[in-house]
């Protein structure tokens, strides 16, 4: 998200200021350190610091700013570059759907191992182009939800809480944040698997819930984090509406081998991209 942008800026023959997050310092440290070994330092600055820094550097006249964050701060970046007419492209997050079609077999088992990939494998779910939802049928709903329970159980095995390996939450607000998501009146009900929270340690098991209350701030806000909820209906066609009753998604997932519902989720959802069959890749 950082490298990506400063390679198209530097093929294109600018010179670059780049501000990583300072919710990831390590990260951070490692690009301001690491950077400067090869490429030439009067083209390409690293500036690292809070947000205080961020707001002088929007102070500053450029030619153009390249902005990957959330929406909030995505609105104060676009208020300050207004000031100068400065041109600013943002990468924000959203909320990405799946869509799973009457699968079964062979296909349903892999449609589920690439699911739970797309939900849990990229930073426990802190990607904005993660699974944030699945919308389902409601009679495969049960078959699903068994095929879920098993494919995290070989992911992670028994004993979440103590593995090594699974990713952490990157900090104790963001924590609390999707904690707070849990608390709502009729979530934490629909909760049907994991759910347990060790904030000393900043892990969040990864969780699924049946159809939580859909005005719930789970599936207002973007979740980022390792919880999936699941919204059954009467028939998969009725997905096309539900999309279109909220706010763009970033991406949307469809695993469905129809044609005709291909056709639908294409022509008549918009979003900043449609994948089939598959997750995450784009």
């Amino acid at each position: 998200l950082t490298l990506d942008p400063l390679i198209g800026a530097i093929s294109a023959g600018n010179t670059v200021v780049i501000k990583p997050s300072e919710l990831a310092p390590a990260c951070s440290s490692l690009l301001s350190s690491t950077i400067p070994l090869y490429l030439d330092n009067k083209a390409v600055k690293i500036v690292e610091g809070g947000s205080d820094i961020a707001q002088e550097l929007l102070q500053q006249q450029w030619d153009k700013i390249f902005f990957t964050g959330s929406p909030r701060v995505g609105r104060i970046v676009m208020s300050a570059a207004a000031k100068h007419l400065t041109p600013v492209t943002l990468e924000l997050g959203g909320k990405c759907p799946v869509i799973l079609d009457s699968y079964s077999g062979s296909d349903l088992k892999s449609a589920v191992k690439r699911i739970a990939g797309g939900k849990w494998g990229p930073c426990a779910g802190q990607a904005c182009i993660g699974i944030d939802y699945l919308l389902v049928q409601q009679k495969l709903a049960p078959v699903l939800i068994e095929s879920l329970k098993r494919c995290i159980k070989r992911f992670y095995g028994d004993n979440v809480q103590n593995l090594q390996s699974i990713c952490r939450i990157v900090n104790k607000n963001h924590f609390d944040r999707i904690c707070n998501l849990l608390e709502e009146p009729g979530v934490a009900a629909s909760i049907i698997y994991g759910g347990s929270l060790d904030r000393e340690n900043l892990m969040i098991e990864p969780t699924i819930l049946l159809d939580p209350p859909l005005d719930a701030q789970i599936m207002t806000e973007e979740i980022f984090g390792p919880l999936l909820p699941i919204i059954t209906l009467d028939k998969i066609e009725e997905s096309i509406d539900f999309i279109n009753a909220r706010p763009k998604p970033l991406a949307i997932y469809a695993f469905t081998n129809d044609k005709k519902l291909k056709d639908r989720i294409l022509q008549e959802t918009s979003s900043g991209s449609v994948t089939f069959n598959d997750t995450i890749i784009q």
